[in-house]
């Protein structure tokens, strides 16, 4: 078993997650500590599940769980968009790290199949 620091998608989510911190900083209040704060709190229950996923003989739950979680930070990051708190070229730049860890964290469930 790989160290869970050491997958791919770990790495992916871990970056994910520093952009998610570094441009919900620049939030307006309103949505910093509300929609910001669910998307980085989102963003680490994913790093969490990767971490847990990596550590268990059964993965296929976690990974669900992972997969759920991934779509909520993608509903938030749209959501943001909409709300103009997140510039166009900022959310196709996320949008494509989403769906690294999306494709990754389907493809491993399907592995565990």
């Amino acid at each position: 078993m790989a160290n869970y620091d050491e997958l791919p998608v770990y790495k992916a989510s871990y970056d994910l997650l520093v952009e998610i911190f570094q441009f919900t900083k620049n939030f307006k209040r309103e949505f910093k500590y509300t929609i910001g704060e669910s998307l980085k709190k989102e963003t680490i229950d994913l790093i969490t599940l990767i971490y847990r996923a990596n550590s268990r003989r059964d993965k296929f739950q976690v990974l669900q769980e992972a997969r759920e979680s991934i779509e909520v930070i993608r509903l938030f990051v749209r959501l943001l968009k909409d709300l103009r708190q997140v510039s166009l070229k900022k959310f196709v730049f996320i949008n494509k790290q989403i769906e690294n860890v999306s494709k990754q964290l389907t493809g491993w469930q399907k592995k565990m199949k």
